[in-house]
């Protein structure tokens, strides 16, 4: 950890060597992502609930989403970029040092301005939770924070899986909008919401129902089985087989000999 946090003061440095434009790019940042914010809230001027889901349970699952992905933009930056360090011939540079090739390419890359989405998505929770009634207690504490987490979990398994895709076909744009913006956008919707097919796979496929849909029944009173509690941490079985990928497609990779 003390080598990422050492590449993280070089990000930073290097970002505020340009003070005007880091604050103008942090401002811009943090008011471009409300748009979906007012989209959400335009839609609901509409219709009083989805499928049972008021306006503030679903601004919940759209703050968790929104919060993992905006952590994982920020902090893990270089997996999600990794098409570059392949097109460049620069993965050679992480082969040569003795740390962890995965920490390497966290490191790569870091968007300190992007910590403004980050923010933007921890207002829109405060908001949410404010205005759910929710009976809180420590099991309900727990499970807002294993959302959260596995919300992250979630999106670093993607980001490690479209750069597992780079070794194969070398530049993963398509197959990684796909598998974050695509499903990004879904999943800021309880996905109790959608047809029975899609339901299913993202329970079984890519577990985002586990990261917003079923704890989030525990949490707002829908259901009682204390199971859905530590259910979040299903998401951890779904990063580990996204890293072992990553190490197999590695032994493709043949050195640009530079």
């Amino acid at each position: 950890m003390s080598l990422y946090f050492k590449y993280f003061k070089v990000h930073l440095k290097c970002e505020l060597e340009y003070k005007m434009s880091f604050i103008m790019s942090f401002i811009s940042q943090f008011f471009v992502f409300f748009g979906y914010y007012f989209t959400i809230i335009c839609l609901f001027d509409k219709f009083s609930n989805i499928r049972g889901f008021t306006l503030y349970e679903v601004l919940l699952t759209f703050g968790i989403i929104q919060f993992g992905v905006s952590f994982c933009e920020t902090f893990f930056r270089g997996i999600d970029t990794f098409d570059d360090l392949i097109v460049e011939g620069t993965f050679d540079r992480l082969l040569l040092r003795p740390r962890s090739i995965i920490l390497q390419a966290f490191c790569d890359k870091l968007s300190v301005i992007r910590i403004s989405r980050v923010l933007q998505a921890i207002i829109v929770l405060i908001i949410a939770l404010i205005n759910i009634d929710v009976n809180w207690n420590i099991e309900k504490v727990i499970t807002l924070i294993f959302m959260l987490l596995s919300s992250i979990f979630i999106f670093l398994g993607m980001f490690i899986l479209a750069a597992s895709y780079c070794f194969y076909t070398v530049k993963g744009l398509e197959i990684r909008n796909v598998l974050t913006d695509g499903s990004k956008h879904m999943a800021q919707y309880p996905i109790g919401i959608f047809k029975k097919g899609f339901v299913m796979f993202f329970t079984f496929i890519i577990p985002f129902g586990f990261v917003n849909y079923y704890p989030l029944l525990f949490l707002i009173g829908k259901e009682i089985n204390k199971l859905l509690i530590i259910s979040p941490l299903i998401t951890i079985i779904y990063l580990i087989p996204s890293i072992i990928i990553f190490y197999i497609g590695m032994k493709r990779y043949t050195s640009v000999g530079s």
